[in-house]
């Protein structure tokens, strides 16, 4: 599938029947009725989910109440908006097209803390469906994260508030809203980004996921484990649903495959279930046998246990449209307790060297290679260090020399003529340093970031490599399948100083000849792309490319801005060595 900038589905794909008028609230102790945007709580809910804010305190559009044919705006929500008069958008992360859904982290402008928010956003109007802009889709959605509020697990993000369409503070593009807590560390993505991970590794990361769906199943509950993007990896290493609100289709077995696509992925760095999701998370799609089911993780690398094998196997073939049911499993709980068993059976065996898996031991592992050497110092390391010393030994030499200077003008007798400050002194030139008195050097203290306005970040824990002075250490995008703005229009390295800057110049070292880069300042450090003023445009080159910004007028915030990638065919990265900003000589 080619990717291409969001869109969302054409409506009439399967959503509801028409959103109800509201219902009059009744008594806290009524169970919830199915009535989408209704103001009655539930019992279950705990007390810090707040309750949803009734459709029936919106104000009338354009003379017309909502719910009745209404004309609504068309601005959309984005960056900086803010819900309920609370939570401020700051970054979208994601999105499920299927469930009409944005993934953002926002902020909690009460408590100041980051959450993670789904928003259900509407869909474009089309008078031939029964309900063309999904308010009766997102009305359950919304009844159906208040029914969740009492569930509490390692495995899930803690629902923490939900708007209904209509409520104070919530704009008329916007259906409804979850808010929960924010896993901060990694996406799923991002996850499998910096290389293989131990097969056992990622059967414990995924553990408490199998643990979430077996006890939500068990309440009735459906988390959505089947979409790449709801899923984050916590900093402990546990496999997370960050974002609620699944459709309204979905079923316990989704979520079985859902718990096979995330172990199948945290073993080979592919996600097997829809190309379409797969494209938009940045993840490649596997190979496929000749039945369309995909190959088994140990086909793609060394070292998978059999054991896992069989888990991915069963769990997505347990939605198979035909066949015997054969190998198959279509409960979280039996994932649950395959996984389980593989990781007991791992703990058993931890007097045995392990099977080599393709992965180096790490730090902490029991059984280490006693042929692995120390790594030696890096060359270029070393001759830095000793450059580091030999400058520090100078500066202490010529501030003793300065010292000693003084003191002997202070206490001795002057044996020289008396210097004289003139009118030829005044008017000597001032020293010039070898580059000339318009000579520049480098900016320090740079704040660098992933720019991506589209979804995850690339490689966004490793994007301080790209300033910390030492070559040696790299940043770099995810490799794509297709070119730029195939499946995104660019991705960005926005630089922020301590201060306003004028640039001379910017010099970038990259592997990654080819790649074509747009300098652009901006008026702050989140703006939009649109905000932004282009300075120049340049087609780095192999090694340290130069760019000149002498017309420039002085930015606290430079967005390198890369809309070609290096590379050809289906594999296209760009690498970024080392990013250098020159301030201009005074």
């Amino acid at each position: 599938m080619s990717g291409q900038t969001e869109e969302w589905p054409v409506p009439g794909s399967g959503i509801g029947a028409a959103a109800a008028a509201p219902a009059a609230a009744a008594p806290a102790t009524t169970a919830v009725p199915e009535v989408p945007g209704t103001a009655i709580p539930s019992p279950s809910i705990p007390p810090d989910v707040a309750t949803v804010r009734s459709v029936q305190s919106a104000p009338p559009v354009n003379g017309t109440p909502v719910g009745q044919g209404a004309v609504r705006s068309t601005a959309a929500t984005g960056p900086g908006t803010v819900l309920g008069n609370r939570y401020r958008l700051v970054l979208r992360v994601g999105s499920d097209l299927s469930a009409g859904a944005e993934f953002w982290r926002a902020e909690d402008t009460i408590l100041q803390r980051d959450v993670g928010v789904t928003v259900l956003r509407r869909l474009p109007a089309d008078e031939a469906d029964e309900d063309p802009e999904g308010t009766a889709r997102a009305g359950e959605m919304i009844v159906r994260a208040l029914r969740s509020g009492g569930f509490e697990h390692p495995g899930c993000a803690r629902l923490l508030d939900v708007l209904a369409a209509g409520s104070p503070g919530v704009p008329s593009d916007v259906l409804g809203a979850a808010v929960t807590e924010w896993v901060a560390d990694h996406s799923l993505t991002e996850a499998v980004a910096g290389g293989l991970i131990k097969p056992l590794r990622a059967a414990r990361m995924v553990q408490q996921l199998a643990s979430a769906a077996e006890e939500a199943h068990g309440r009735g509950l459906v988390l959505g484990t089947d979409h790449p993007q709801r899923i984050r990896v916590t900093r402990d290493g546990r496999a997370q649903v960050a974002f609620v609100l699944p459709r309204p289709g979905l079923t316990p077995e989704d979520d079985v495959r859902g718990l096979g696509a995330v172990l199948y992925t945290l073993l080979t760095s592919r996600w097997p279930l829809s190309g379409s999701d797969a494209a938009r998370a940045g993840l490649p799609s596997p190979e496929r046998d000749e039945q369309g089911a995909p190959v088994p993780p140990s086909a793609l690398r060394p070292g998978v246990p059999v054991e896992l094998d069989a888990v991915c196997t069963a769990a997505l073939g347990s939605h198979a449209a035909a066949g015997p049911a054969v190998g198959r499993v279509h409960t979280a709980a039996a994932v649950n307790r395959m996984i389980g068993e593989v990781v007991l059976e791992d703990d058993r065996g931890a007097i045995f060297p392990p099977e080599h898996d393709g992965v180096p031991a790490e730090p902490g592992d029991v059984w280490q290679n006693k042929t692995r050497r120390a790594a030696p110092q890096e060359p270029d390391r070393r001759r830095k260090l000793l450059i580091g010393l030999c400058v520090l030994g100078a500066g202490v030499l010529v501030v003793l020399g300065y010292l000693g200077v003084q003191l002997g003008a202070m206490f001795g007798e002057s044996s020289g003529p008396a210097i004289v400050v003139g009118d030829n002194a005044a008017g000597a030139p001032p020293p010039t340093t070898p580059g000339g008195p318009a000579a520049s050097v480098a900016v320090s203290g740079v704040s660098l970031e992933v720019y991506d306005r589209t979804g995850d970040r690339d490689n966004a824990v490793d994007v301080g490599r790209a300033v910390d002075g030492d070559p040696a250490t790299s940043w770099s995008t995810f490799t794509y399948k297709q070119q730029l703005p195939a499946l995104k229009p660019g991705v960005g390295l926005m630089a922020s100083f301590a201060s306003v800057e004028q640039l001379s110049r910017i010099t970038v070292q990259s592997p990654s000849a080819g790649t074509v880069v747009e300098i652009r300042s901006a008026p702050s450090a989140d703006a939009d792309l649109s905000e932004t003023q282009l300075l120049t445009t340049q087609t780095l080159a192999s090694g340290t490319t130069t760019i000149s910004l002498a017309d420039s007028q002085p930015t606290q915030h430079v967005l390198v801005w890369i809309t070609k990638l290096s590379g050809g065919g289906d594999a296209n990265v760009t690498q970024v060595d080392e990013l250098t900003f020159y301030r201009a000589g005074l």
